[in-house]
């Protein structure tokens, strides 16, 4: 018996939509980045693009647990001497791009290269609960019927 190894031709591409609010951010991340890559299916292939395109609505009412929200910080610099900056999670949600926050956890999780770069771009990050991929028909992903505890407080 030979191993399989999907072809680009031979991956479906299905769409998925999350609803965010009060998800855990970790487990949410984790739970996309395991969609984006295709490791979920059968058909896996390393070295191939088979993930699913990913919408989440509701980023701004992600849950981080524990005291995260007021403790936990966001590193990044300018790339200047002394230029590194510093802003809360809880500041960064509140924000007029709390979609971010999600996007860097995903990002974080996914190996980086061209192939990463590529599934990367088959996510969908919004605020609120409007998203302009309703043509593609998304089935909902309901992530407390797959854990309890990727929920919180909703």
């Amino acid at each position: 018996m030979r191993t399989y190894s999907a072809t680009p031709s031979e991956v479906e591409q299905k769409w998925y939509l999350i609803d965010a609010e009060g998800a855990v951010l970790g487990r949410l991340a984790a739970l996309v980045a395991t969609r984006l890559r295709g490791k979920h299916k059968p058909t896996f292939t390393p070295h191939i693009d088979c993930g699913d395109h990913i919408v989440v609505i509701n980023a701004e009412k992600v849950t981080l647990t524990g005291n995260k929200r007021q403790g936990k910080l966001h590193y990044w610099h300018t790339g200047y001497p002394g230029g590194i900056k510093s802003r809360k999670y809880g500041d960064l949600l509140d924000g007029d791009r709390p979609e971010r926050v999600i996007e860097r956890a995903v990002t974080r999780m996914v190996s980086r290269g061209p192939l990463a770069r590529s599934q990367l771009r088959k996510l969908h990050v919004y605020k609120g609960n409007e998203h302009p991929h309703e043509a593609q028909g998304p089935e909902l992903l309901d992530l407390g019927k797959l854990n309890r505890k990727n929920t919180r407080g909703v």
